[in-house]
This record gives structure tokens, sequence and C-alpha cells, in this order.
């Protein structure tokens, strides 16, 4: 007998939720994209434990019949595809038919469901039925799956605190509510509401929900269009960062996928808006035609493969920095006040009681009895509970998009139910391009600060990175264009030597490099020797210069053109500018701030930091407690 046999079905589909299932929020992810497949406009998900004792998925959808719920359980069995032909044209979430079978062999599964026709109720324990009898004729599917790994204990063993896997199930759930806002989701662990939504299919409320009404005022649209692609979305302002790039969505034909270098046109989008290591919250919708994505490409289908991939990025990066650079605005200095209880009064027990008026309390008395008549006559209204901080949920040292940073109910101080229901119509509001204040200079403050004035209070400017804007514009026009008339011959040559690997890419860069003003002559196998170079490089830092740039195509093993006279202009511009503690004359601060207004951003330093904050009137004001 040979050696080679092949697995039953119920091994094969234990091996394949090696794959698919990896975690309870795995197990989310797989039937709520069932349930958005199947139609619904409503769907319910209830933890018990983070998912690990019970997950409960209830929707409306199309449900099923009879023969279909039998073998949906069945590996391979699906309604998505059912033609090569058919893979390449997936608008689906759902397509391979394996999670339900992955799922209930590693698990104790309940399905009850309807197509408003029949109804079916399965019993399911480590993949096989148990139980089958008719179920409820309620249209939609209701999916229980308990008891998870329980008979795959080093999968067990390896699960994270509840609290980290409740963590990945809320990040999951805000992503799909932002890639359907047209379904209205709740999650629910252990009894308490994490996330609603309505399902209006307003982006704009959703972003809410999830960041906080506070942070969703600071959230801008945008639309671009190419010939193969359609890009829309929501981009914070510079103002609002964050420390990483999990606050960005990317939402391909509605599926929310993974995808580095989309990632990477969004940072770049804001080159010189942001921090350096700050990144933006995004929510980006790209629309194509299935023919130009392949999303068979991993096995939670988290990544994706795009054709046609540069002129999507070009149109990405293009369009946000546009919108960004109409928006921009000064920095506003928010002043959080602390909230002051009033003091209790401590009861006098020796102050004698006030004489008692009896005829004016018989008329209060008379009088409640009168409302106390009417109130009986009449229903009451059931109370709502108050939906709890959902900080406490989620450890502090985890970071997905969701709830947990911002808590929407303590921005806009209302229940769920009444905040949903109200179009935050703020957000539809974009703030126009606003020009540079015309600064009437006060000042220097410890030779680093300018201290302006005009009629709306006060502004601070470093001095330093004002200049090291102006700076930045002025060389990156040039590196833009060397000029063979703008070359300075060295009376002593710079001399340059590398490795002999490193000598080999400077060979294939040259062009590069002379592109941005750096001129390689070979000297040797493996040194390169510096001549001249462009008359506008900063004085006694062209040697520095020079071994910043060749670093940086040694580092790359390949230069982009663009690229390099970015890094360029950056470098001299810094190099160039004031420092801190360098006392100016008042003419020398009229001047930085009038080529400062001519700027095409005057508001961010080349590496993204502020160059002027302002300081209301008002604000100072409160802070004099001239004004309450």
């Amino acid at each position: 007998m040979g050696k080679i046999q092949i697995m039953d079905e119920w091994l094969s589909n234990k091996i394949a939720a090696g794959e698919v299932v990896e975690r309870p929020a795995s197990v989310v992810k797989e039937l709520v994209e069932n349930a958005i497949d199947a139609g619904s406009t409503s769907i319910d998900v209830f933890l018990l434990e983070a998912g690990l004792t019970s997950i409960q998925i209830i929707d409306n959808g199309s449900g099923m019949d009879e023969e279909d719920a039998l073998i949906s359980f069945s590996r391979h069995a699906t309604s998505k595809i059912h033609q090569e032909h058919d893979l390449f044209r997936i608008r689906t979430l759902g397509f391979r038919g394996e999670a339900l079978a992955s799922i209930a062999s590693v698990s104790k599964m309940t399905l009850i469901t309807s197509n408003g026709e029949s109804g079916t109720y399965l019993e399911l324990e480590g993949g096989r039925i148990a139980t089958h009898k008719p179920g409820p004729l309620r249209k939609g599917t209701d999916i229980t799956v308990a008891q998870l790994f329980f008979n795959t204990p080093a999968r067990l063993k390896y699960m994270k605190t509840i609290q980290t896997e409740l963590g990945h199930t809320i990040d999951l759930m805000n992503r799909l509510a932002l890639g359907n806002p047209q379904i209205a989701f709740r999650l629910l662990h252990n009894g308490q509401q994490l996330l609603q939504t309505n399902g209006r299919g307003d982006v704009q409320q959703v972003l809410a929900s999830i960041y906080g009404v506070h942070n969703a005022k600071k959230m801008v649209g945008f639309n671009g269009e190419s010939h193969d692609y359609k890009i829309s979305g929501f981009v914070s302002l510079p103002e609002v960062t964050r420390a990483s790039k999990n606050y960005m969505s990317l939402f391909v034909n509605g599926r929310w996928v993974k995808h580095y270098l989309v990632q990477k046109a969004i940072v770049d989008a804001y080159h010189t808006y942001l921090p350096i290591e700050r990144f933006p919250i995004v929510a980006l919708y790209i629309e194509g035609d299935p023919y130009l994505t392949d999303v068979n490409v991993h096995p939670a289908k988290h990544q994706i493969r795009l054709s046609k991939e540069p002129e999507l990025l070009k149109l990405i990066e293009e369009t946000i920095r546009e919108k960004i650079r109409n928006v921009i605005r000064v920095p506003l200095m928010e002043k959080k006040e602390k909230v002051v209880k009033p003091a209790t009064e401590q009861l006098n027990i020796w102050k004698p009681a006030p004489k008692l008026n009896v005829d004016k309390m018989n008329a209060i008395v008379e009088k409640l009895y009168d409302v106390q008549t009417v109130q009986e006559s009449n229903t009451l209204d059931p109370i709502v509970p108050q939906p709890e901080s959902v900080l406490t949920a989620v450890e502090e040292s985890w970071q997905p998009l969701p709830v947990m940073e911002v808590n929407p109910i303590e921005e806009v101080n209302l229940p769920d139910e009444v905040k949903l229901d109200e179009p935050v119509e703020i957000l539809e509001d974009e703030p126009a391009k606003e020009p540079f204040p015309a600064l009437e200079v006060v000042g220097q403050i410890h030779g680093t600060y300018i201290v302006a004035q005009m009629e709306d209070g006060f502004y601070l400017i470093d001095q330093h990175a004002a200049q090291e804007r102006i700076k930045y514009e002025f060389f990156r026009e040039k590196v833009g264009q060397v000029n063979p008339n703008e070359r300075q011959a060295l009376l002593l040559p710079l001399t340059f030597h590398y490795a002999a690997d490193e000598a080999l890419i400077l060979r294939e860069n040259r062009q590069e490099l002379e592109a941005v003003g750096v001129f390689l002559e070979e000297f040797g196998q493996a040194s390169f020797v510096v001549r001249e170079h462009p008359s506008w490089f900063p004085k006694g830092e062209e040697q520095e210069i020079i071994e910043d740039l060749i670093e940086q195509v040694l580092t790359t093993k390949k230069a982009d053109v663009k690229k390099l006279r970015e890094a360029a202009a950056i470098m001299m511009s810094c190099k160039k500018s004031i420092k801190a503690n360098h006392y100016l004359t008042k003419e020398q601060m009229d001047t930085l701030l009038q080529d400062l207004r001519n700027a095409d951003n005057p508001f961010t330093c080349p590496h993204g930091r502020p160059v002027l904050i302002h300081f209301t009137t008002y604000e100072v004001e409160k802070m004099f407690k001239r004004v309450m």
C-alpha cells in the first residue's frame, strides 16, 4: 500500500481552520462578511469573554433554505462563484467556501436560518451535524459559535488576554462599519455596547461614532478620478495625527484591505505637513473594475494586488495633497479647562429652622396631589440606560482604530439613541484655504520665537521653522532645474572613497545624482572626485551635503530623482536656516514674516512642524479671567 493517501474531509477542515480561523476576530470577520454578502441592513454581534466563550451574529439578510443550510458546511461550498471566469470579477467579500466548514470544525456551532418560506435549525460539534430540525421563519440568519478551539488545545493555549482579543474584534468591526455605512452595526461584549451605527449610509456619522465628534469635525472629504479608478473618502487635517498607520482604513470595491504602497502614497501626500513618525486618520474608498484587482492572494483576504498601480498611487497622492493644501490653517491654541465642582455646603444643624407657612404648604400639597393624579393615568416611558464608556474595555497598550481613544459619548454628552438620529451637520462644512495673516511684529522671546499681533489675538512664530520653510521652497525650485551656468568650481576637488559594490551603485545612478547637482568623476576603481558644485549650495557645507545625497543613493540602491531633489532641498534649508538663541532686529523679523507670507505653504516647516500658533484674544482674556 502506498504512503500517500487523501485526508478525510474532517481532518482537512481542521487544517484549513489553521489559516482561516486565527483568533475570535477571524470568526467575526468571516461570519459578518457572509451577512453583508446576504444583503443584510442590520447586523448584531454579541460576544462573551471576547468571543472565546461565545460569538453570536444575527442579521436580516436573505437567509438559506434547508438544502443550502446543510451543504453550506461542506468544504468549498459557495454561492459566489460557479466557473473560472467568475474568479476575475469578484464583487462579494467571501467566495472560497472555506469559512463555515473551517469554523465549525474547531467549535460548537448553532445555525438558525430562514429565507422567509422555510426555517432550519442545525447544531454542529467539531464540524459534524448533531441536531437537524425545522426552525423559526424569521428571515435572516442567527449563528452562534461556542467554545472556540475546544478540540485544538494548542491553538487555545496561545490566545492572548481577553482585552487583547477584544481589541482585535473592535478594530475589525470599526473597519467593517466604515466600509459599509449603509448597514446598521451593533457590537456588544458581555452585555456592554461597544459600537452602534445607524445604517443611513452617511460616512461622516460613522466617523463620528468611531473617533468622536471632536476628531470627525477635523476631517475633510475628497474625490478623485482617473481613467480606471475612482477614489473618495475623508482625511484628517494636519493638526490631528496619530503615532500609528493603523488609523488608515483602505477599502477596494467595498473590501477592507491592507496595502503598503497605498499607505505610503497617503503619507507622501502629507509630506511637509506632518511631523516625522506621525500619521493622519484616513478612510479611503477605491472603486474600479474587478478585472483590475486580484483578491485571491491571501488566506484571510487581507491583501490585494492592483493592476495599473502607479496610476492609482499618483491619483491618491495628488488628490489628497491638493485637498490638504487648500484647507490647511494656523493651529489654534486650545486650552482644556478643568471642570470645577461646586463645594457642598455643610449642613448647620444648630441653625434655627425657618418658620413654617401653613397656608403655603397646604397649597403645595394640593398641587402635588393634582400632578400625581394626572401622571397615574398616563403610561410612563421606559428609562433608556446610558451607554458606559468603552475605554475600560480595552488595555491602554492596544491602539486600534476605534472607540478606545476618544469616547464619543463624552464629546457630545448625549446618549447613543439621540446621537445616531442627528446628522453631523458640521462635518459637511470644509474650511476654506486660510490666507497668511498680516502680522505686526511685537518682539522676540529667548532669541527663538517671534511675537506678532493683529486684531484677533497674537501669534508665536518659530523663527527657525519659518526660515526653513522659506529656504526649502527656494532650494526646491533650484534643485528642480540645475542650471549649468550656476556651477562653482572648487579650488581643491573633493575625493570620496567607497567599497567596490557601492561604487557600482554610484556608477549606475550618476545621471540621477547630476540632476540634483552632484557631479561625480571616476578616480580609480572605487573612488570618485567632485570638481564643481551648484553655486547655491550652502557655503562651507558642500562636502557634507554631497556625502548625504550619495548615502541616500547607497541606502535605497536606486536613485529616485524626485525624492533626491526633495531630500536635498530639506537638508539644505535646515542647515542654512536661523538657529535658536539667535537674536534678530525688528527689520529682520519684518523681512522674515514678509518672506513667509509669500511662501506656498507658510504654516508648516519641511518636517511637518507648525511654523506659527495663534492665541485668540478671547482665550487670553479667559486666562486672565476677564471673561467667564
